[in-house]
């Protein structure tokens, strides 16, 4: 199962994360965090499904690709009422703008597979090379 824990994070995104939830919580946004490290095999399993398992491809990135691999992304959602607030558009364009004031890439402006829960640090393949 991946890791919730913001302790499981790179110590050179992990500042930024606290900048970002710090902020979503000083505009009212109540984010849950649900998906911090990723193991290769854990990668691989969401890499399968749409693909050689059933439901609906969830990711283009196979073991290695992803910054969840390396602790260099999280998955966080709003929160409303103690729900996961899906559909609550103003919501995930409050956290991308909150996302991009802490310089982080939020997937919700990606041109194609927008992935409005994920944020990363920007160009965090070439600090893992």
């Amino acid at each position: 199962m991946s890791s919730r824990s913001l302790d499981t994070l790179d110590p050179r995104f992990r500042p930024k994360v606290d900048q970002l939830l710090q902020e979503c919580s000083a505009h009212g946004l109540d984010m849950l965090v649900y998906c911090t490290l990723r193991s290769s095999q854990e990668q691989d399993e969401l890499y399968q499904v749409g693909r050689t398992k059933p439901g609906k491809i969830v990711t283009n990135a196979r073991p290695g690709q992803s910054a969840h691999n390396f602790g260099m992304a999280i998955d966080a959602a709003p929160l409303v009422g103690g729900k996961i607030a899906w559909n609550d558009h103003e919501d995930w364009v409050l956290y991308g703008e909150l996302a991009a004031r802490a310089d982080l890439e939020w997937a919700g402006t990606w041109k194609t597979f927008k992935e409005m829960p994920h944020v990363q640090l920007p160009n965090w393949q070439e600090l893992v090379k």
